[in-house]
């Protein structure tokens, strides 16, 4: 994918996606060393890496868990305490972050500052340049009205592409189909090349029952991060008062007045977001939640485990 962007496709950075913005974030990295990866984390849900050898360094021992392979017991202090245990390692190879995002019409709302569809791009601008800045390589894999792939490239280039790519889906948006998440989850398995992590941005819509099946097969082969986006609205119910609302094109007015009905109209909003949240937090899952107006790139290196130092 170009990094070049038509003039016409650097949105506002408000209800379309700015590439001059994403690209900006670049200057906001500074030293930064992502969280280590471990062979068998300790978070359900994560399996071992089959990656044995050579490039193994010893992390930690926890009490065994079903799944666990045998050949990775620690004998000694399941002597020692009575208890099996299971030694963790700390994979010595070249990392590789892949971003699953999500682009679905659902994304293309927002009722403070920005669309939910630009916080998602400019969270995943800022985790491509902290992976570039880490050494690692970095691509992007969109779902929902676009299914395109950008494969992970190493250093500036990666990063780039991975902008360009974004603000092109943004600017030149299909008509909206629904892929459910885990659909966009198995190809996303087919496509990993060698990912060692996955970091699904999104707003929840399209988490469906089988998505939960899908994240521990991908949890095999890679660590696997959310970053739940949503607008305020879909987190707390809104003040009463008259709320004009346009979707394709017509618009309408919610009169939301009593405590009941503000209630409502913000769980159904919010549904999505708590679904991926549960799932999420049922499968020991890093995850973290940001609205239209946060800090996307705190958000991201609070879930990334990233460690800043001085520019």
């Amino acid at each position: 994918m170009n990094a070049v962007v038509s003039r016409a496709a650097d949105g506002d950075g408000l209800s379309r996606v700015s590439l001059s913005e994403l690209i900006a974030l670049r200057a906001r990295v500074g030293k930064v060393r992502l969280a280590p990866l471990l062979s068998r984390a300790a978070r359900s849900g994560q399996q071992s890496s089959r990656l044995y050898g050579r490039g193994m360094d010893y992390a930690e021992s926890r009490v065994y868990q079903a799944g666990d392979d045998v050949r990775r017991l620690d004998w000694r202090l399941t002597a020692r305490s009575g208890k099996l245990h299971t030694k963790l390692f700390q994979e010595d190879r070249e990392g590789c972050l892949l971003i699953l995002l999500d682009t679905h019409a659902s994304m293309r709302f927002g009722t403070r500052v920005r669309f939910k569809s630009v916080q998602a791009a400019r969270a995943a601008a800022a985790a491509a340049w902290c992976a570039m800045r880490a050494g690692e390589r970095v691509g992007v894999m969109a779902f929902g009205h676009a299914d395109q792939l950008v494969r992970p490239q190493a250093g500036p280039r990666g990063a780039l592409a991975v902008c360009g790519a974004m603000a092109e889906w943004d600017a030149h948006a299909a008509p909206d189909r629904l892929e459910p998440l885990s659909d966009a989850l198995a190809r996303a398995g087919r496509v990993l090349h060698g990912a060692s992590r996955v970091l699904l941005i999104s707003d929840g819509f399209s988490c469906d029952d089988a998505a939960r099946k899908r994240l521990l097969d991908l949890g095999r082969h890679a660590q696997v991060s959310m970053l739940v986006v949503a607008d305020v609205l879909e987190l707390v119910p809104p003040p009463p008062g008259r709320y004009p609302l346009e979707h394709a094109g017509e618009r309408c007015e919610v009169m939301l007045q009593s405590e009941r009905q503000r209630g409502d109209f913000q769980r159904v909003l919010g549904a999505g977001q708590a679904r991926l949240g549960e799932l999420a937090r049922s499968l020991g899952l890093r995850c973290s939640s940001i609205d239209t107006t946060a800090d996307a790139f705190d958000a991201v290196n609070g879930l990334l485990g990233t460690r800043r130092g001085a520019r």
